[in-house]
């Protein structure tokens, strides 16, 4: 089956579902790599990309958003002239009780009982002002990193700002 759209996962209302012992089916984690440039490299800006609102972030959206964020700061600043980090880790299991949609369905499935849901993907729960990535690089390529970021936030479901702080 496709996946739902992102906005049937984007706000929360139950507690977290993360204990990993109790689930059967335990789904995989589909961000390869959190950190991504160069890690060890001096660089003195440092651009945050910050929620505006709490929510959830499902994994994909995530590796959506890593994968363009790298793939444009690579082809404009260079492997080592940066630093991105996916700040947010999916913890939450996502569930869905899946319904079937044609002829004759009403006969064979149960509806609403026993309606718990099997696990379907993975989400990361984040609360107003909280990080999800960061980018660290020298002065003159804040604006390719600006960038970088306003299309990664093109890929989260949550409103999202960029903020551009001096490295400490």
């Amino acid at each position: 089956m496709p996946l739902r759209p992102g906005r049937c996962y984007r706000h929360f209302g139950t507690p977290p579902y993360t204990r990993l012992e109790y689930i059967k089916s335990n789904p995989p984690v589909l961000i390869p790599k959190f950190d991504l440039g160069n890690p060890k490299g001096n660089f003195n800006t440092v651009l945050k990309l910050v929620v505006m609102r709490p929510g959830q972030i499902r994994a994909n959206a995530l590796e959506a958003a890593r994968q363009h964020a790298n793939k444009y700061l690579t082809a404009k600043v260079g492997e080592a002239n940066f630093f991105l980090r996916v700040a947010v880790f999916p913890h939450h299991i996502l569930r869905e009780n899946k319904m079937m949609a044609m002829a004759g369905a009403d006969r064979l499935q149960d509806g609403m009982r026993l309606s718990f849901g099997t696990p379907v993907g993975r989400a990361a729960r984040v609360e107003a002002g909280q990080i999800v990535m960061l980018v660290k690089v020298d002065a003159k390529n804040i604006d390719h990193a600006k960038e970088a970021l306003r299309r990664a936030a093109s890929k989260i479901p949550l409103p999202s700002r960029i903020i551009v702080e001096q490295a400490q």
